[in-house]
């Protein structure tokens, strides 16, 4: 059955098991939030570890319909894709001596770092992913969002220059003015978001031009994370990249009036509306296995040096509806 972390910390079979999903939790807002469908089976021996979905690209509409006459026949279209699963995770080595010495906090440690890393791998995943660059991985939000419906580009909703300005927002007619494209681009999914991911300028400056408007607001999640809202919806960063201090919603530089008199633009930002449900943007994961699996270094055996292991899956995300997420592209943000 679909699981999330907070379930499967209950199927956990002992303390270690529930701190590390406990560490997932705490370190990833979309891994606090999102649902794995567990089934894909390894028949096969396991070589083919690929599932197959329809996505629903448009909706159909509705028309009254003159007596004696017939409705034009419409159908809501839809898409075949597959993605294939792929583990996640690292391994590390401990000298028994220091796991001795320091009374196994070395290993301890180690472990940490490990989760830390994993979950940000996967956040930056989720966003960034693209199998042409790391064939390893699985597409993210970025590549699936693009050229869809739900990708909103200010050029294509009558801002010539290409980009959203919040660093000029210091008035409410300004803020006004930007709230007018926040929620157009938030119309275009068929219900209210889940959250929305932002990186950390673009989520400070959202706060202000929020704010002018009357339409923010601060709440605590499950896990007691403080995060700000904007008309009840969480606004939040997903934080750094795995072995570094580079953001995972980076900003880019873009000629965003393609190609017109503006040039390229530096520091836009791209804003994520997700939606998570089975009917939406989920993970996915086999049938019959742990969501997430650890090795502890075995000191009990011969050999100095011991090897300890974390991952996660084999996963990856689909989004199986357009209008389940969205993405707001080029907001100037310094």
């Amino acid at each position: 059955m679909p699981v999330t972390l907070a379930q499967a910390k209950l199927n956990a079979t002992d303390d270690v098991d529930v701190q590390i999903i406990d560490e997932f939790q705490k370190s990833s807002d979309v891994l606090n939030r999102i649902t794995f469908d567990d089934v894909v089976s390894g028949a096969g021996g396991g070589a083919t570890l690929t599932y197959g979905y329809m996505r629903q690209i448009t909706q159909r509409g509705a028309a009254f319909r003159a007596i004696n006459s017939e409705y034009t026949p419409t159908e809501a279209t839809k898409q075949r894709y597959t993605v294939d699963l792929k583990p996640l995770g690292g391994s590390f080595q401990v000298d028994r001596v220091l796991n001795r010495v320091a009374q196994a906090r070395e290993t301890a440690f180690q472990m940490r770092e490990l989760l830390k890393a994993t979950s940000a791998k996967f956040n930056d995943a989720f966003f960034n992913g693209d199998t042409a660059v790391d064939a390893n991985g699985f597409d993210g939000l970025s590549k699936i969002l693009t050229g869809s419906t739900t990708e909103y580009l200010p050029l294509n909703n009558g801002v010539s220059v290409g980009y959203l300005d919040w660093t000029a927002v210091n008035t409410q007619a300004l803020a006004f003015a930007q709230i007018a494209h926040i929620d157009a681009w938030l119309g275009t999914l068929e219900r209210r978001p889940d959250v929305i991911y932002a990186p950390r300028k673009a989520k400070a400056l959202f706060k202000t031009v929020a704010s002018f408007a009357g339409q923010y607001s601060i709440d605590k999640d499950d896990i007691g994370a403080v995060f700000g809202m904007y008309d009840g919806i969480p606004i939040v960063d997903p934080g750094t990249k795995d072995g570094s201090n580079t953001d995972v919603l980076a900003l880019n530089t873009r000629d965003a009036d393609a190609g017109g008199a503006g040039g390229n633009i530096a520091n836009l930002a791209d804003l994520y509306a997700v939606s998570f449900g089975l009917d939406s943007v989920h993970g996915v994961a086999m049938a019959g296995g742990s969501l997430v699996s650890n090795w502890m270094p075995d000191f009990s055996t011969a050999g100095a040096v011991k090897t300890g292991e974390a991952e996660m899956g084999p996963v990856a995300i689909v989004a199986k509806k357009t209008k389940g997420v969205a993405v707001l592209r080029n907001v100037k943000v310094a």
